[in-house]
């Protein structure tokens, strides 16, 4: 069951609304009326349980990849 970001196109107010089977997308900014947008966010993924460890920098993706000088 996906939950889908939105945001107001003029209060700029953002939401969240779980759409289950056969429901209707919200049209409008439950706070003020307003057409809304759907937004573009990141997705959970499942995995083994075990977290990848951080970049030492904090700069980059899992420490090891090479993306910063401070995994390299």
């Amino acid at each position: 069951m996906p939950i889908y970001e939105y945001q107001c196109t003029a209060c700029g107010h953002r939401f969240e609304q779980l759409i289950l089977a056969g429901e209707m997308e919200p049209e409008e900014c439950p706070a003020c009326g307003a057409a809304i947008q759907r937004l573009i966010s990141a997705h959970a993924v499942g995995g083994s349980g075990e977290e990848a460890p951080a970049c030492a920098s904090g700069a980059c993706a899992p420490c090891g990849e090479g993306a910063c000088p401070a995994c390299e």
